[in-house]
């Protein structure tokens, strides 16, 4: 038969790679190379491709029956469906789409057209799929309760300025995901799917970069299965460098990990290699082959032969995907956490984990997340004095009537007594230090029940959630942050918090400031309990929830009575822990709201934004609160002499 006219969109990059698969078909009278489209001129070592930057008129000119499409994410959904309603049989370059929805746009052309389209996951034409899916449903390997997969790469930092997309998770407002779990293993969960059928019930993602990318270079997710069955992928490109076999590219190998009660089967995709392990001791490794994408398409087109990668079959992989898009901007791991290689001009060469490799085989070996096995990098931590004196939670796992939001907790004296408590028993919603707000446009950000006048506390479906969304600076002595708050019906409002600790003599401050933007296009009212009848009950804004275990609490400048409702520039709180150790906390605004102190019920001291009258935000709300953290009690002068030096 003749050769299969093909056509190539997007030469560079990637693309020379499926140039040397074409002038390899190509003198085995395959497949004709006939056309390029790309936005520059490419010299090509054979044939004698028409080129030209407008794909549908270019397949129209060669009469290409096979298009492959190898150019940023972002163009795929346009490009595969110019090639389709031109006629032309398309090879779609992994990830298929950056979205379910442009999946969809795909999908819906390949129906009405009648062609096909195969997604270019090169591991999928491994014979060792089928051949560990069918060990799998043998039974030797005994109940299987899930896949775990991990790769350890080092990239030097050149690689995340391969590309203008390069590191990026967006271009010009433009998805483009170009993340390690979304770029180089993407063919470990693509493969990890193709071994277990079930739909997508639950997907978990984590992740942060080492290199100062906008998308993450140290990752892994997790994917829970309708029928229960679990997936992972750990990820990093911040491993060790490790000198590759002669004459071999720079690459790494990468690992599914079946683990199942009666034996353990690794399929190293990256070779094709699989290996078994049982009980009895037994060691058995195969080599499967491997069938090129571009000439399984070119046998579909020929003969009828079955699509080794389908789109239908990218589905649940572009629903990952979507997840990660959708997920948090990746968290920074502070340089502390790294090993920085420089060059012999002193620039950074590259970055290392140290103890990375070790930790993406546990999180497959136990399905778990790095959250989940105590990697220090995974949790964010202030310093003072190279001290750790308080932990920020960033995604806290809560019920929904906690209205669950980020908080700071652990925070600590510099002596180690600890100063905040969180889900106390008297009001689980409590967050050690935070922001919440019993009533933002109807909806409680405070968390349990909710006033309503003349009723009293009543649980309602009003709360609200506040999530992290991304750090804009994440350092050793703080961090600035961008939330969202949600109600129940969408989001109301955006946050920008910005939180630093710093020494101040013996003891240090917390600065926290917060502006919450309006969203919903209209004033938006703050109240709460004070305001619908309830005296006294003003809280919402800055809130710092004491331990209840501390006995001996007092205020000044005053007592309880006294302090509560004052508008003065500061108030202070002391205490005693169970172990009879002293702690001051002296808290410092300017902006002349209405402290809420509780100290007899519960130690707690805040803002009170609607004492007790409802607040309006038209536009923008800014508050900032700085409290001194302190071993030991003070008197009035001492506290006073604190606060006067807190807000310079």
């Amino acid at each position: 038969m003749a050769p299969v006219k093909v056509v190539l969109a997007g030469a560079q990059g990637h693309g020379r790679h499926h140039l040397g698969i074409l002038r390899e078909l190509a003198g085995r009278g395959v497949v004709e190379l006939v056309g390029i489209c790309d936005l520059r001129p490419v010299e090509v070592d054979f044939g004698a491709p028409l080129q030209s930057s407008d794909l549908g008129e270019l397949i129209g000119k060669t009469g290409a029956e096979i298009t492959i499409v190898c150019t940023p994410i972002n163009t795929h959904a346009d490009l595969a469906i110019a090639a389709l309603r031109a006629g032309s049989h398309v090879l779609l370059e992994k990830p298929p789409a950056p979205s379910p929805a442009e999946q969809r746009r795909i999908a819906d052309v390949v129906a009405e057209t009648g062609l096909a389209c195969q997604v270019g996951f090169q591991a999928l034409g491994s014979a060792a799929v089928p051949a560990l899916r069918a060990l799998i449903a043998s039974g030797r390997l005994g109940r299987v309760r899930g896949i775990g997969g991990w790769g350890a790469w080092h990239r030097p930092s050149a690689y995340f300025t391969r590309a203008p997309w390069a590191g990026r998770r967006r271009l010009n407002g433009v998805d483009v995901m170009d993340g390690a779990l979304t770029n180089p293993f993407a063919h470990a969960i693509a493969t990890a799917l193709a071994l277990h059928d079930s739909p997508i019930a639950e997907i978990e993602t984590e992740l942060f970069h080492a290199h100062p990318i906008e998308s993450d270079d140290t990752s892994c997710v997790r994917v829970r299965l309708a029928d229960g069955f679990t997936i992972t992928m750990a990820a990093t490109l911040c491993a060790p460098y490790v000198e590759p076999p002669p004459g071999k590219a720079l690459r790494g190998e990468a690992h599914l990990v079946v683990q199942g009660d009666a034996g353990r089967a690794t399929l190293t995709y990256t070779h094709d290699r699989l290996k078994v392990e049982l009980p009895d001791g037994s060691v058995t490794t195969t080599v499967h082959d491997r069938a090129g994408l571009l000439e399984n398409l070119v046998d579909h087109v020929r003969t009828g032969a079955e699509l080794l990668v389908p789109l239908a079959a990218t589905e649940r992989f572009t629903q990952v995907l979507d997840a990660i898009r959708l997920a948090p901007e990746p968290t920074p791991i502070p340089e502390r956490h790294q090993l920085v290689e420089r060059d012999a001009e002193g620039e950074v060469a590259g970055r290392v984990l140290p103890g990375v490799t070790d930790l993406v085989r546990r999180s497959a070996a136990e399905l778990a997340l790095y959250s989940e096995l105590g990697v220090p990098w995974t949790r964010v931590e202030l310093l003072v004095s190279q001290r750790p004196v308080a932990a920020y939670e960033l995604r806290p796992d809560l019920p929904a009537t906690d209205s669950p939001r980020p908080y700071l907790h652990a925070v600590r004296t510099l002596g180690g007594v600890e100063v905040t408590e969180v889900r106390p028993e008297d009001h689980v919603h409590h967050l050690g230090v935070g922001v919440a707000i019993s009533d933002l446009g109807g909806a409680n950000f405070w968390g349990g029940r909710t006033y309503v006048k003349d009723q009293g506390p009543t649980w309602l479906d009003d709360h609200g959630a506040q999530r992290h969304v991304a750090f804009t600076r994440l350092d050793d002595g703080g961090f600035t942050e961008h939330l969202e708050w949600a109600g129940p019906g969408g989001l109301m409002a955006r946050e920008e918090r910005t939180v630093t600790a710093r020494p101040v003599g013996e003891f240090w401050a917390l600065d926290f400031a917060f502006t919450l933007t309006n969203l919903t296009g209209a004033p938006l009212e703050i109240n709460s309990s004070a305001t619908k009848g309830r005296a006294g009950a003003g809280y919402g804004g800055f809130f710092w929830r004491a331990p209840g275990t501390s006995v001996a609490r007092t205020t000044l400048p005053g007592d309880e009575g006294t302090v509560h409702g004052s508008t003065g520039p500061w108030v202070a709180m002391s205490g005693t822990t169970p172990e009879g150790r002293d702690w001051t906390l002296v808290f410092a605004q300017a902006d002349g709201d209405p402290w809420f102190v509780r100290v007899a019920e519960y130690p707690g001291v805040g803002q009170a934004l609607a004492w007790d009258t409802p607040l309006v935000v038209e536009t923008t709300l800014t508050r900032r609160v700085v409290t001194a953290v302190l071993d030991g009690r003070l008197d009035a002068a001492g506290a006073a002499a604190v606060a006067a030096d807190l807000l310079r």
